[in-house]
């Protein structure tokens, strides 16, 4: 019996550990401050929404990523002031490391000015991003 004791606890640290972590994916959060780092979209490449630019960062051999370009890019063609952007993680490292990404699919939420004001990472649903669209004015 003393030697379960152990193997229990690791059991449901393991546990609680892995339900927090599958919530966490693709769920939408709020900066708390938006004095960050501004998005230079013209030397990256990329043109910037009117009101929302949604930054996918993703990697090649991710298959949420792919999953989740699929979406985002399906979702900007009904809404003409939200832009996509694709960028990989590979490559660009720097801004990576600028941007605190940590897993891939991380999407970052722009508002006009460039500004990230919000973040989702992992795979979010339709209404997580239709949520968080809408969060931004």
């Amino acid at each position: 019996m003393k030697s379960l004791a152990p193997l229990l606890i690791i059991l449901l640290l393991s546990s609680v550990f892995g339900v927090r972590y599958k919530r966490s994916r693709g769920e939408f959060r709020r900066k708390k401050t938006v004095n960050g780092p501004v998005i230079d979209a013209k030397s990256m490449g990329i043109e910037l929404g009117s009101r929302v630019t949604m930054l996918q960062f993703s990697s090649a051999f991710c298959s949420p990523c792919r999953a989740t370009k699929a979406l985002l890019e399906n979702m900007v063609v009904d809404m003409p002031d939200v832009k996509y952007a694709h960028i990989d993680a590979e490559s660009h490292l720097e801004l990576v490391r600028e941007l605190d990404v940590r897993s891939t699919p991380t999407t970052l939420f722009l508002n006009g000015a460039g500004i990230e004001v919000g973040r989702a990472m992992g795979t979010p649903k339709r209404s997580q991003v239709l949520a968080a669209v809408n969060a931004i004015s």
